[in-house]
């Protein structure tokens, strides 16, 4: 057997990593890569989960949540309009997802609950926003800021819920798996 050590490689020894662009180390984009769109939804998402965890007034979360970090960066409008019409409509929200889960919405995560809520607000209040971007950015979300699998919930839902809010944009998608 050879008992000689081979020395320690030295860091000079080999080139310097080459970072990443555009997505962190597990895989979600970096915040310098996202669209102002996505940003809104972030937030929007950040303060829908305010809303079902501490019961937060929505006057007080949109207060919080426009002195986060980043959020000049945010498509403004698009945040207003899924924090308020998301808590507005809270109860014909969950109306859709309900039938789509196989447990009660108390059982799910606050963050998958506001994924699918901002999902199924867009699928029906946002018809210029694309079924396939709606659902990816809720992926996306559900994957940032979610449990390790929830993201498969998420799609899983939102797939189903895309089928009935928008079937014929949805046939019409060749990538669709039917």
């Amino acid at each position: 057997m050879n008992t000689t050590t081979r020395p320690a490689t030295l860091a000079v020894d080999r080139p310097p990593r080459q970072p990443r662009k555009g997505v962190t180390s597990t895989g979600v984009l970096k915040a310098a890569s996202k669209s102002p769109r996505s940003r809104s939804r972030g937030f929007a998402l950040q303060a829908l989960y305010q809303r079902l965890v501490g019961k937060n007034d929505v006057a007080d979360i949109d207060v919080f949540t426009r002195d986060l970090a980043g959020f000049n960066k945010a498509d403004e409008p698009h945040f207003v309009t899924l924090l308020q019409g998301c808590t507005a409509q809270a109860d014909v929200l969950d109306g859709l997802i309900l039938p789509m889960i196989d447990r009660k919405l108390s059982d799910i995560s606050p963050v998958e609950h506001a994924a699918m809520w901002i999902g199924a607000y867009e699928f029906v209040h946002c018809p210029e926003v694309p079924w396939r971007v709606v659902l990816n950015e809720c992926i996306e979300l559900a994957k940032e800021f979610g449990g390790t699998d929830g993201h498969k919930f998420v799609n899983g839902v939102l797939n189903r819920l895309a089928r009935e809010l928008r079937p014929d944009e949805v046939a019409a998608d060749p990538c669709a798996s039917r």
